[in-house]
């Protein structure tokens, strides 16, 4: 398969020119996935936050602090690494996601002065800066949302992708909800995880809703992807896929049911273990589907991609630079699945 692809880019499998920028895509998409599921629960609870009773917000500040750093990490460098790798695309995708990567950018800015300046503030002002962070997280979210649609739409910009993209946008928010509540089921105990648990089971629905739209529109609007996932041939990949998602959510909604109907405990890191999967089935699909496309049906990983000797250089400084970042930012997830002390 890598053979026929680099034959009909007139290229030879083992050239750097093919090879590198598929090299830079696989570590784009390793930082993408890393700042859905770990920025993604952040995000989730900042979502949540004010939807708790006011004397347990501050709680829920205080469980997100020792992994607030790291978590910025990840999207950081995806930006950084999609910049100098594939710069081609920059002008295309910026000029036609300007709305969603703007309030993407205001919401990250404003989630991170909100969280510092709630530590530092008089006790009468925490509720304030409280709220800003649930704003930046909920701009951080929409844009997100907004993002994804307008890829997966090819960005386009009609009035019926508008509403699409608004859909999707507010459906992503609800995912983010879903992950960050399934990681407080797991991480907090009596009353504020009964609470997660029920938005939990309130959010997972239009998770769902979201998740199915953007397979089908991905189907509908590109003739070549349905055929990818349609095939006699293809099915074989499709089908588990689909069938791993829809376990996900089954087991995820049981699981939730069982927390908040019997506070059955063995078993609450099930529904954030499953969130998870169901990110990396959604982001890995969507990867399978989009490929060889940066831009949808416009830009290829080759024809984005910097000139030679700059990807050289870029994959000389990632290979130095990332293993470190990486092996430092997992180091302070240890305890992640644990209760909170």
């Amino acid at each position: 398969m890598i053979d026929a692809l680099a034959a009909s880019l007139g290229l030879s499998a083992s050239a750097p020119s093919f090879w590198m920028p598929l090299l830079m895509m696989a570590l784009l998409f390793v930082l993408i996935l890393g700042g859905a599921l770990f920025d993604g629960f952040d995000i989730g609870v900042g979502v949540l936050v004010l939807l708790a009773p006011r004397h347990a917000r501050s709680q829920l500040m205080v469980a997100l602090s020792p992994w607030r750093d790291a978590n910025g990490f990840w999207w950081l460098l995806a930006v950084g690494l999609f910049l100098a790798a594939f710069p081609l695309a920059w002008g295309a995708v910026l000029g036609a996601l300007y709305v969603p990567m703007s309030l993407t950018v205001l919401g990250v800015m404003l989630r991170s002065v909100a969280f510092e300046f709630r530590i530092r503030a008089a006790t009468e002002k925490r509720d304030l800066w409280i709220a800003l962070f649930w704003l930046g997280s909920l701009l951080t979210a929409l844009g997100h949302g907004g993002l994804l649609a307008q890829l997966v739409l090819g960005l386009k910009q009609d009035a019926p992708e508008r509403w699409f993209t608004v859909f999707i946008a507010l459906c992503t928010v609800t995912a983010y909800a879903l992950l960050g509540a399934c990681w407080l089921v797991m991480r907090l105990q009596g009353d504020l995880q009964l609470f997660a648990a029920r938005w939990a089971r309130h959010a997972i629905r239009w998770a769902a809703a979201g998740m199915v739209a953007l397979s089908i529109a991905l189907g509908l609007a590109n003739p070549a992807i349905f055929y990818k996932w349609s095939s006699a041939t293809n099915l074989v990949l499709a089908a588990p896929v689909w069938l791993l998602m829809l376990g996900c959510f089954v087991g995820i909604d049981m699981s939730l049911t069982r927390v908040t109907q019997s506070r059955y405990h063995s078993l609450v890191w099930l529904p954030f273990t499953l969130c998870w999967l169901l990110f990396v089935a959604l982001l890995g699909g969507l990867t399978y589907s989009m490929f060889p496309f940066v831009v949808l049906d416009t830009l290829t990983l080759w024809d984005a991609a910097s000139a030679q000797g700059s990807l050289q250089l870029v994959l000389a400084a990632t290979v130095v630079v990332l293993p470190i970042l990486v092996i430092f930012n997992l180091m302070t997830y240890r305890g992640l699945f644990g209760r909170a002390p």
